[in-house]
């Protein structure tokens, strides 16, 4: 199934350009996506509606207002062509590891101070859609640590510029994974992952772990907690935690590889960037349509609240 997975053939460029290469045909597919079943206004709910002629937006046939086809979507407000929009959710979603601001900068054609607001827009919807992901069944979880020692500040754990984060791995009967969750967390205590346990483990799942005790939280959840004292030992990773480490190390490549120096505030953006494609990579071609279904059915997200992080 792995191999199967890493040599999709995924959708060429100039098959992209076929299908969404004009501003019509990208108008015609946020349509479709924004309203399936046809207009509904947002303010009466009518399904009566006709396009202007004189602006691009639908007056409502009930109480007569006037909807932009972008409005309330995840390109509200935008200066750009949905064209530009669009090859930015292809390269995003069918790129291996990901696109950096710069790179994206290139291929669009736009600054790099744009290109930053078009990734984090995306990379907040992904987040957000992947929020409430659970687990189930079979799952791996290790502790681990995003960030390097900073000069005159103290090594280990304790280090002020570490953050730490939680990557748990579903696997399927025959050990192959399924599904990531990555989040970050204030530390690793017991009642912080109880807390996060509560969210992103289903009942009664098989939990393995490493020794650390803050994940006997586990056991007192009700799941069938089975901890290993890994000390370091390589063979023990590399044997009861393989998935785990193996997509720790495919997370840490693509931040520290593509993105370089994420700020620490944004890392639950670029976590729910790399969880929501791992968790979609079974189909790469649908991986970028729901993407665009989940771009036309988003709220905005104006770039003070992006810069909060």
């Amino acid at each position: 199934m792995t191999r199967n997975i890493q040599f999709q053939k995924g959708i060429s460029l100039a098959a992209f350009q076929k299908l969404f290469g004009t501003e019509d045909k990208c108008r015609v597919a946020l349509q479709n996506d924004r309203w399936p079943r046809g207009f509904e206004c947002p303010r009466c709910g009518s399904t009566r509606g006709h396009a202007l002629h004189a602006r691009p937006v639908v007056q409502c046939g009930g109480c007569r207002k006037q909807t932009s086809l972008t409005a309330n979507t995840l390109f509200h407000s935008t200066k750009l062509p949905l064209t530009t929009w669009f090859l930015a959710l292809y390269f995003i979603t069918q790129t291996k590891t990901g696109m950096s601001t710069l790179e994206l900068s290139r291929h669009l054609g736009v600054q790099q101070n744009t290109a930053w607001l078009i990734l984090h827009k995306i990379m907040s919807a992904m987040a957000e859609r992947e929020a409430d992901r659970r687990l189930e069944a079979n799952i791996e979880v290790d502790d681990a640590y995003i960030g390097g020692r900073l000069h005159d500040q103290k090594v280990g754990r304790g280090s002020p510029n570490k953050v730490p984060f939680v990557l748990a791995v579903e696997k399927t009967l025959d050990g192959n994974p399924r599904r990531v969750v990555v989040s970050v967390l204030e530390g690793f205590r017991k009642p912080v992952i109880a807390r996060w346990m509560k969210t992103h483990v289903a009942p009664g799942s098989r939990v393995e772990s490493d020794g650390l005790s803050c994940f006997r939280a586990a056991a007192e959840l009700g799941h069938d907690h089975r901890p290993v004292a890994v000390k370091g030992d390589r063979g023990i990773l590399n044997t009861k935690f393989f998935w785990s480490s193996t997509v720790l190390g495919n997370l840490k490549t693509s931040l520290l590889g593509v993105y370089h120096k994420a700020k620490h505030k944004y890392l639950p953006r670029f976590f729910g960037l790399f969880q929501y494609r791992f968790n979609r990579r079974m189909n790469l071609e649908w991986l970028m349509t729901g993407t665009f279904r989940l771009a036309a059915r988003s709220g905005p997200r104006p770039l003070w609240v992006l810069r909060v992080g």
